[in-house]
């Protein structure tokens, strides 16, 4: 009896922990059109930019880097491949940044980032991860067009 007790128990424990719920506000279509999975995520790459070997001090050279850097995340936007960009604070692993692109390898992104001319000057150096977030990501991008009052 107490081993029957204890098989119902462990049944019950593994039915509840496999059971789920479909989501009311579930849009295929929308879903569809994001890439999502059917727990509304996707694969991406995350790039942390950090400090890169060349320390040059030429102020025009930087300034030609950093505009080039601009224009490349730029255009990754409109192409739809960058969908987070953004510094991070001051740190002791020399990380600068991050970028995450709506790729599905490592490989593609690596491609994308060589088109960065800061990354090919090796002002900045990458590191590449795969990462699993929502499929719901580039729909910010929109909204931030509208609240940001200047353009960098």
């Amino acid at each position: 009896m107490k081993y029957i007790l204890t098989l119902a128990i462990l049944c019950s424990l593994g039915l509840a922990a496999n059971a789920q719920t479909t989501n009311p506000d579930y849009n295929k279509s929308l879903a569809d059109s994001l890439g999502a999975d059917n727990y509304g995520m996707k694969q991406y790459v995350l790039v942390i930019l950090k400090t890169g070997s060349n320390t040059t001090t030429d102020k025009e050279k930087l300034n030609q880097y950093f505009r080039g850097h601009m224009e490349n995340i730029n255009r990754l936007v409109k192409e739809g491949k960058l969908i987070v960009a953004g510094p991070l604070g001051k740190n002791d692993k020399t990380y600068r940044g991050i970028f995450i692109l709506d790729v599905k390898t490592v490989v593609e992104a690596q491609k994308l980032v060589e088109t960065d001319p800061a990354v090919r000057a090796k002002i900045f150096d990458v590191e590449l991860y795969p990462w699993y977030g929502s499929a719901a990501l580039p729909l910010y991008l929109d909204t931030a067009k509208k609240i940001s009052k200047e353009n960098p």
